[in-house]
């Protein structure tokens, strides 16, 4: 029994969540993933603008937005606008396109700032798994499942998993950080 291993889809998950969370940090490229986890307050629901408009990428500094239901322009221009992307959606009444700014090196500190955050969440969700599999094996020893030395073993097994994670972390955090700070 490999108490460590069978908890390997909770890691995975986590480092997936991760590098999606942190595709919606800006690196100076146009992406559709900057804003399609946008709220739009739309048919009296918040839904997310992916689900009321496609996204599309017209070159690497403008994104273009066509809501589904045009009546829904305006409330898609609110909802970027008042998007902390500092974006400022041109509107034409079909289209909505969303030319990027430059990066400045201030706004690029702060994307920073924000990418360590996410990066030291993912390592606590680490810590949470690993505290709540050794409960697991702790519970698995006493209920005389695995023996003491099992128990050691396992627990050996689940602190290298978990350095395995944090040093991808570490490199996810790197690379996304290089993007950010490359003009």
């Amino acid at each position: 029994m490999n108490i460590a291993k069978s908890n390997l889809e909770s890691f995975e998950k986590n480092i997936e969540f991760l590098r999606q969370d942190i595709s919606s940090l800006r690196t100076g490229r146009a992406t559709p993933a900057l804003v399609e986890d946008i709220v739009v307050e739309a048919y009296g629901t918040k839904q997310p603008l992916k689900a009321v408009a496609s996204i599309s990428v017209a070159d690497a500094k403008t994104i273009n937005v066509d809501p589904w239901d045009k009546s829904l322009s305006q409330a898609v221009e609110i909802a970027i606008r008042n998007s902390d992307l500092g974006i400022s959606p041109v509107n034409d009444g079909k289209l909505i396109r969303l030319p990027l700014p430059d990066l400045n090196a201030e706004r690029r500190q702060e994307l920073i700032k924000v990418l360590h955050k996410k990066l030291e969440q993912a390592r606590i969700s680490f810590r949470k798994i690993r505290e709540d599999v050794r409960a697991e094996i702790d519970k698995q020893e006493k209920d005389k499942n695995i023996s003491e030395d099992e128990k050691y073993t396992e627990q050996d097994e689940l602190e290298k998993i978990v350095k395995e994670y944090n040093d991808k972390v570490r490199e996810i955090g790197e690379e996304k950080e290089k993007e950010i700070t490359t003009i």
